[in-house]
């Protein structure tokens, strides 16, 4: 099963339509990293918990953007790979020099955000698994989406089993389990008061010990690629499927992008309910937690990704003139994601503002609708003058090692 290639010079517009999106959801996620103790991602009782909005903001987050975010942006990824490679190839260019240049100076960009801002870096868990992803090229349709569905189902396993884990280490009466439920509840519930303090001391302080912590969390960051690699490969095949298919080209008929979405959303949406339903009946204790929110939610991002991505599209095709506004962000993506980062970083660390741990769960989302708008003003304003975002521009030069025209007008001379 396939589809037809696109052209060297084609830009398909709902591709950065959806990207924009994606790359402005994923900071309603973040934004808990950036501002809060890292265990109050999941646990909401662990920190910024101070009334009911707080409660509500927590599953209003799980329920739309969790996970769901980076699976769209991984799947936009997987579509962005193969579509850069088919218009190398369309060109008469080697697609593996071209592919493998861009993952390796990616990877770099990463290494560098990691280390000097913000350890949650995911560009070189992207420029990893994007290295893998290559070999599914010439992959049919259905061959993409099956080996997609099988490494997806692997990522769940393992989740499976880190709370199988935990609910065998309840049942124990031995000192390794209780060590293993106090690791699970400063995980997953409510950490020790030394743990928290640690964490805030070390956010509100200055810039090289938050240098140092960088420097420690790189062996964990990159051993990310391993524990949630599995499902990153998984949502970039089934984004490659989705191009190759004309999903993103207005070849989908748009009753069929209507049953995706429908079906997808309602499903993940009544599911999700359920388990906050549970969640809140058990109290949000470190169990539901691990269950509610950790374990058992994959297989759900699994059908609601494809579902934000044919509402995305639906919507692009009825509202064009706001559709442009969010692609100009999502052609630059990268600029976008490292600049939030630089802003996040300096209201919320210590060598700026020092607002870490300061904030409420709820007013977080404050800053973070600042930012999109941010986002939504300034892209399409960059992009009316320049032909890339900074950091496109930086990527796109080094990749093909050498300066790129970047102005509008040097193109159009």
């Amino acid at each position: 099963m396939t589809a037809p290639r696109p052209a060297a010079t084609d830009r398909i517009v709902t591709l950065d339509v959806v990207r924009g999106v994606a790359v402005m959801g994923i900071l309603f996620v973040n934004i808990l990293s950036f501002a809060l103790p890292d265990v109050a991602r999941l646990s909401p009782y662990a920190w910024g918990m101070t009334g009911p909005a707080d409660l509500w903001a927590y599953f209003a987050t799980m329920i739309a953007f969790d996970g769901k975010m980076r699976g769209l942006f991984s799947f936009l990824f997987g579509a962005s790979l193969l579509l850069v490679v088919d218009r190398a190839e369309a060109a008469g260019a080697d697609p593996v020099a071209i592919h493998y240049r861009r993952m390796a100076w990616l990877f770099v960009l990463g290494l560098a955000h990691a280390t000097l801002l913000w350890s949650g870096d995911i560009l070189m868990h992207y420029a990893l698994v994007g290295s893998v992803a290559y070999g599914f090229r010439h992959s049919s349709i259905r061959r993409m989406v099956a080996c997609g569905i099988a490494l997806a189902s692997v990522e769940w396993l393992l989740l499976g089993a880190i709370a199988l884990s935990f609910v065998a280490m309840q049942g124990a009466d031995t000192p390794s389990a209780a060590q293993g439920l106090r690791d699970f509840e400063n995980g997953f519930g409510i950490p020790a008061p030394a743990v928290l303090a640690r964490e805030l001391a070390l956010f509100r302080g200055g810039y090289a010990g938050i240098l140092h912590h960088n420097l420690v969390e790189l062996a964990t960051t990159l051993y990310n690629t391993v524990f949630i690699g599995f499902e990153t490969l998984a949502y970039m095949l089934f984004g490659m499927a989705a191009l190759r298919s004309g999903m993103f080209a207005g070849r989908w008929p748009r009753a069929r992008l209507w049953r995706w979405a429908g079906f997808g959303i309602a499903t993940g949406v009544i599911a999700y309910a359920g388990l906050a339903a549970w969640m809140l009946a058990r109290g949000i204790d470190a169990r539901s937690v691990i269950l509610g929110a950790f374990a058992c939610p994959p297989p759900l991002r699994a059908v609601m990704i494809p579902a934000y991505a044919a509402l995305i599209v639906l919507a692009a095709g009825r509202y064009p003139t706001i559709a442009a506004r969010f692609a100009a962000v999502g052609r630059m993506a990268l600029s976008n994601y490292l600049a939030t980062t630089i802003v996040m970083c300096f209201v919320f660390y210590g060598w700026g503002l020092g607002q870490f741990g300061v904030w409420s769960r709820a007013t977080l989302y404050l800053p973070v609708l600042a930012m999109c708008v941010l986002m939504l003003l300034w892209s399409r304003w960059w992009l009316a003058h320049y032909r890339y975002g900074p950091f496109e521009w930086l990527w796109r030069s080094l990749a093909r090692g050498q300066r790129q025209p970047m102005r509008v007008e040097a193109s159009a001379a």
